[in-house]
């Protein structure tokens, strides 16, 4: 089973922190289907962005211990369904990322859309520039 499943939109970061948890080049790749990494699954973003696509994030789910909903805090409006968290049986975080390009406003607005689907523990983070990565690989591991 792979510690972590990560969903969110297309470009909000799933695939860097894929790698920066198997400790790979950073490369940016368009993921065109789930992809298996050491101990995470990659979604398209197509798949939260369109609701009909949310039964393969379902079943995906089910190989994971933990599901990770990764929120742009730069992008402009929400696209994840309040309440999209209790659509999962197992612990469901959300990860906080570009953090670095955001400013405050734009955090606290991903921190409370987070808060609506109903996450349990919310990370903000940086890969470029790892921030905020140790804090959520330990976590990951404790898992």
């Amino acid at each position: 089973m792979k510690k972590i499943i990560f969903m969110g939109k297309t470009g909000c970061g799933k695939t860097t922190l894929c790698q920066k948890l198997d400790q790979l080049e950073l490369k940016y790749r368009k993921t065109q289907s789930i992809d298996l990494y050491t101990d995470a699954i990659d979604t398209p973003g197509e798949y939260i962005e369109n609701r009909g696509f949310y039964n393969a994030l379902i079943v995906a789910a089910s190989d994971a211990k933990t599901i990770g909903v990764v929120y742009d805090a730069t992008q402009e409006r929400n696209y994840i369904a309040p309440g999209f968290a209790s659509r999962f049986p197992k612990e469901v975080i959300g990860i906080i990322t570009k953090i670095n390009l955001a400013t405050e406003t734009q955090i606290d607005y991903a921190s409370e859309m987070l808060g609506m689907i109903g996450v349990n523990k919310i990370f903000k983070v940086d890969t470029i520039d790892n921030v905020g990565i140790d804090e959520l690989f330990k976590y990951l591991e404790s898992k």
